[in-house]
């Protein structure tokens, strides 16, 4: 080392205010590539380069960076454990400490390595596509400065739809979606009624039942419909063409959910318009009726426009693992129980057997019924061994519906804290345009 106080044997590094004493030769082939840097300086304007200040006096090393992450790394060169992420502290804040002293993402540990990875991928998709001055940096690009205001227009167009607490025509809009939903809604509930279909019988009685008299259009609540069906296409053809990758906004859940929710009215109205629903064409009547009542997925388009039904997505998607281990508890326990309570209420004793457990597949649904302590009545034992395993297999279930739901708990709380940080950022240009 060609820098430095002269004769002094060890250098000390001074990380956030935790001082670390370290020998010259320890210094040149430590196993962090920035702090063996120091090794090669010779300058004071080398070390800038390195560090964040120098004290001559005392050889000490400045690093205006996180000390407990660095103590965890430190501990982890040294070989006194394997690197986890540091408690209390951002997975990628840590990440981004490992990057500037010269580590990568392959020496965390497995669990840690995917517990970057989700962090990573959630931060990426709902965050690097609707930061603030993505537009700028489009700008400076060259030939950028003629396309922005064709850039702008899009952007803002995008984030009308997309985002309803962007500007104040975005929450207009969303109010008007909204509306539309809850319309809709309430008049699929309303055709349910046995007054309803009377009227909407006796009206088609009066066309004679002729073949096109079922259309949608021709009864009130097929107006109404068709008037919302006309919105919500409208919306997505929009959506779909102010948006950046059409391949990805076909990939996304919510725009999957408008498509499902949009396309069995066309081809109800196609089936109707061509066959009809008269007695002779049971089967194409039984599909009419499955594809008009797939317009309930119209409700799940609320998730649009309420951090609410968003925070259940996400959590649901960053917690698949645990949903899919309760799964298998859920499982391996119906199996287990059914099967015992087949055999003690129905295969000992065949003459006074119960027959509700005739079969382990129908002594599931009791199964599951008392995990979930729902216990509808309708099955039940009878004998002394099938109720002391029916308390067993009560108690079983609350304990494993239980385990997973405290990790379900605090990823739906951290989700939340993320959206509605997100709808404030976006609250905040609101209220900025509405002062302007």
């Amino acid at each position: 080392m060609t820098f430095g106080r002269s004769g002094a044997a060890s250098v000390v590094l001074n990380v956030g205010g935790a001082r670390y004493s370290l020998s010259r030769e320890l210094l040149k082939d430590f196993p962090l590539r920035r702090v063996s840097r120091l090794h090669g300086c010779r300058s004071e304007r080398d070390v800038l380069e390195v560090c964040d200040d120098y004290d001559r006096e005392r050889n000490e090393y400045f690093f205006d960076r996180h000390s407990e992450a660095f103590g965890f790394i430190l501990l982890y060169v040294r070989g006194h454990g394997k690197l986890r992420f540091a408690p209390r502290m951002c997975e990628l804040s840590f990440y981004n400490e490992m990057i500037y002293w010269g580590l990568e993402g392959a020496h965390l540990e497995y669990c840690c390595q995917r517990r970057l990875d989700d962090r990573m991928s959630d931060t990426y998709t709902f965050y690097s596509a609707d930061e603030p001055g993505v537009l700028g940096r489009d700008e400076a690009r060259p030939g950028g400065a003629e396309a922005a205001p064709s850039r702008r227009w899009l952007e803002r167009m995008r984030r009308t739809f997309e985002e309803p607490t962007s500007s104040l025509a975005a929450q207009i809009l969303a109010s008007v979606s909204v509306v539309f939903v809850i319309v809709s809604m309430v008049v699929l509930c309303a055709s349910t009624l046995p007054d309803w279909r009377n009227a909407a019988a006796d009206n088609r009685s009066l066309d004679d039942r002729s073949r096109y008299s079922a259309g949608p259009g021709r009864e009130p609540s097929g107006i109404i419909e068709a008037i919302c069906i006309g919105w919500f296409t409208a919306e997505c053809i929009v959506r779909f063409i102010v948006s950046k990758n059409k391949c990805e906004f076909v990939k996304r859940p919510l725009n999957i959910i408008d498509l499902l929710a949009i396309t069995p009215y066309y081809i109800s109205v196609l089936m109707t318009v061509f066959t009809g629903e008269n007695s002779q064409l049971q089967r194409a009547g039984v599909t009419l009726r499955v594809l008009r009542m797939m317009r309930i997925f119209w409700v799940i388009k609320l998730a649009r426009h309420f951090i609410g039904l968003q925070t259940l997505g996400l959590t649901l998607k960053r917690c698949y693992r645990e949903m899919v281990m309760l799964l298998v508890f859920i499982c391996v326990a119906m199996a287990i129980f059914s099967a015992l309570s087949q055999l003690l209420e129905h295969g000992l004793d065949l003459e006074t057997s119960n027959k509700d457990f005739t079969s382990i597949p129908a002594a599931c649904w009791w199964v599951i019924i008392s995990m979930t302590t729902v216990g509808y009545g309708d099955m039940y034992p009878i004998t002394v061994p099938g109720r002391i395993l029916g308390g067993v297999c009560v108690v079983s279930g609350i304990v494993l519906l239980a385990l997973p739901i405290t990790f379900i708990y605090h990823s739906f709380v951290q989700c939340y804290h993320e959206l509605k940080f997100r709808s404030a950022r976006y609250s905040r240009s609101l209220s900025a345009e509405f002062l302007n």
